[in-house]
């Protein structure tokens, strides 16, 4: 496995990388993969479950009941229900977010795939995605999955960050620098 070695040095990274071994010895990394994007959203949807994740009045088994039910109504997979188990069991459940992501990582490290994160002040059409795909492969040398959100306070253009690098096209940043130099 060639994890790096600072996802596997945090705590999610830990849990990420055994979900991640678990699914590929029995072949399901997609499907969990898709199991954890259904879980990230129910978090997202439902502040009462983020609360189950996060306080600490709730019991272990308290939390381990409540996630099994909502894994029932969004269908996921056995391994998925297990692994939430053990995290509620363990009293981990508030590093969910954080392993779902390193999941993410692995699972497209395995694949050979970087994820790009675009932000832009309005949202981009399917064309303008598909361009900006195809030069972030053509820059990386590998498929670029893009994750997009849209930031008004940019003014426009973009900021790609890709792991540790960032390309700041805004119109802000170019107005802040501009500032500067004046004021030089």
């Amino acid at each position: 496995m060639d994890n790096s070695a600072g996802i596997q040095a945090s705590l999610a990274g830990r849990y990420a990388s055994a979900l991640f071994d678990l699914a590929s010895e029995n072949g399901t990394v997609t499907a969990v993969e898709s199991d954890l994007d259904k879980v990230e959203a129910a978090l997202a949807e439902s502040s009462e479950l983020a609360a189950v994740t996060t306080n600490p009045k709730v019991s272990r088994g308290e939390a381990q009941k409540a996630l099994w039910g909502v894994s029932a109504l969004l269908g996921v997979s056995e391994l998925t229900q297990n692994f939430l188990g053990v995290l509620a069991q363990n009293r981990r459940l508030g590093e969910l977010p954080q392993v779902i992501r390193a999941f993410r990582a692995i699972a497209a490290a395995q694949r050979g795939e970087v994820t790009a994160e675009v932000s832009s002040a309005h949202a981009l059409t399917d064309s303008q995605l598909a361009d900006l795909k195809a030069k972030l492969t053509a820059r990386e040398g590998r498929t670029v999955k893009l994750s997009t959100k849209v930031d008004p306070d940019l003014l426009g253009g973009l900021v790609v960050t890709i792991g540790s690098k960032r390309l700041d096209a805004s119109i802000r940043t170019r107005l802040n620098s501009l500032s500067q130099a004046m004021k030089a």
